[in-house]
């Protein structure tokens, strides 16, 4: 019965004396924190904008003149080439002009050449002091005037033969029809609410979104001037609105001069191959503009505490926390910052929870509390 005794003490204190040791690596815990010493490396940044897309050349096709549909010959999302003929518009009316003024040229022509036979004849006539000198002037005058008859009838015959081409509506472009709001039987004009079609050409297309004044600027002064940034941005790419990346990646090849009054932002315009049409005018996507940085210093956000708009991280200095004001780029990955001043290479920070310490915080790095452990184990 004694023995029973001494051993249920003895597991007492035992069991004691792990829960203090336990207690007291807990409180070492609480006690020590992560640290990171500032190094260089490389980041690619990427920041994405709401983007709209064109086709290169969207042309809205109405008609020249007035008159009835008698004809569609193209059906609604076909591909089109540069000259087709997609419409018909009433040609009776515009074929019955054309006869009349090439009519009008001939019969021109024919008072022209009367014109000419009366004028030799009343100079010969007038050489006979047979007609007088106001004789020979008329003849003169009709002349002039007959030439410039047949100068009007032309100009009318090709005027008419023009709106005869007319009643012809081509595509002035390559490209894909959109959707066609009129039928056989509407009657048209060029003055209509509606186009006929809509032809897009998106063998190319453009992604035109806007970029902030200040990011704007911050590119110009990266590579020296609007013109360079131009040439020398990487290739961007584009999420399409499902989600899913486009496989082309595309160029940077247009930003306005001029900044928006009301938005306070900078139009720009990639250009993107799109020759298996995936892509159509009037979609939406959002372009994904890299940015490589070299040799900079890179910290984890949550190093980092914000106070009335700066940022800030707490240094180890003689073993104790030192707040430290820092500047970041405008640019990051959600993660991480990229610091431009305030951290040199080689200092130690504190690398999590910043926004529980205080300043002169006593600072032990997990490190060492791991490596003091691993060596009380292998003690025992």
């Amino acid at each position: 019965m004694k023995n029973k005794v001494l051993a249920i003490i003895f597991s007492v204190i035992a069991l004691a004396g792990c829960n203090q040791k336990k207690t007291q690596t807990a409180t070492q815990k609480e006690n020590y924190y992560e640290t990171m010493e500032v190094t260089l490396s490389d980041r690619t940044l990427t920041t994405g904008y709401s983007a709209a897309i064109s086709g290169v050349q969207t042309v809205e096709i109405r008609p020249q003149v007035s008159g009835m549909i008698t004809d569609i010959l193209i059906e609604e999302g076909e591909s089109v080439t540069k000259g087709q003929v997609l419409f018909i518009i009433d040609q009776t009316p515009y074929k019955a002009a054309y006869e009349i003024a090439v009519a009008n040229v001939k019969s021109a022509e024919a008072a022209l050449s009367t014109a000419k036979l009366i004028l030799e004849s009343n100079k010969n006539l007038y050489e006979q002091d047979v007609v007088s000198e106001f004789d020979l002037m008329t003849a003169k005058n009709d002349l002039i005037e007959a030439e410039a008859r047949l100068a009007l009838c032309k100009a009318e015959e090709v005027n008419a033969s023009n709106n005869l081409s007319y009643t012809e509506v081509r595509s002035p472009v390559n490209g894909v029809a959109s959707m066609i709001p009129y039928r056989v039987g509407a009657l048209v004009n060029s003055s209509i609410a509606q186009p006929l079609v809509t032809v897009s050409d998106d063998s190319r297309v453009y992604a035109y979104f806007s970029m902030a004044e200040n990011q704007m600027l911050d590119m110009v002064q990266q590579y020296g001037s609007l013109n360079n940034a131009i040439r020398q941005m990487p290739e961007v790419e584009l999420v399409m609105s499902n989600g899913e990346k486009y496989k082309h990646t595309g160029k940077i090849n247009a930003i306005s001069g001029t900044i928006s009054e009301s938005t306070g932002a900078v139009s720009i315009r990639a250009v993107f191959n799109n020759r298996n049409h995936l892509l159509r005018n009037g979609g939406s996507g959002t372009i994904i503009i890299p940015m490589t940085l070299k040799d900079c210093i890179v910290i984890p956000q949550s190093a980092t505490y914000e106070l009335q708009d700066r940022v800030f991280v707490y240094k180890v200095v003689d073993g104790k926390a030192s707040s430290t004001e820092i500047h970041i780029a405008p640019q990051n990955n959600g993660v991480e910052y990229i610091v431009t001043d305030g951290i040199e290479v080689g200092d130690i920070i504190v690398a999590e929870g910043a926004g529980l310490i205080k300043e002169g915080t006593p600072i032990k790095s997990k490190n060492d509390l791991l490596n003091q452990q691993n060596t009380e184990e292998g003690q025992e």
